[in-house]
């Protein structure tokens, strides 16, 4: 029974890897939430488009900034039951 361990070993890299990157990814969509406050548009709000080449540089999804970015100008729409 060899080939049990190494599914088991290769869970417990990506969990790890995958814990380490969603905390990464919940610190830069508040911090991209806290910049959208003052204007949703990365064109004339500096300190979002900033935080959203910080976001991109740690791959972070599109989805997930778009998200924090309608969060915070309050149009949540699709939500789902």
């Amino acid at each position: 029974m060899a080939g049990h361990s190494k599914w088991k070993n290769i869970q417990g890299r990506k969990n790890a890897q995958d814990s380490k990157r969603a905390k990464i990814f919940q610190k830069l969509a508040k911090e991209i939430y806290v910049a959208a406050k003052n204007g949703p548009d990365p064109a004339l709000n500096p300190a979002l488009r900033l935080v959203m080449d910080k976001a991109k540089a740690a791959n972070m999804p599109n989805d997930n900034i778009d998200r924090a970015i309608q969060k915070a100008s309050g149009n949540q729409s699709g939500g789902k039951l």
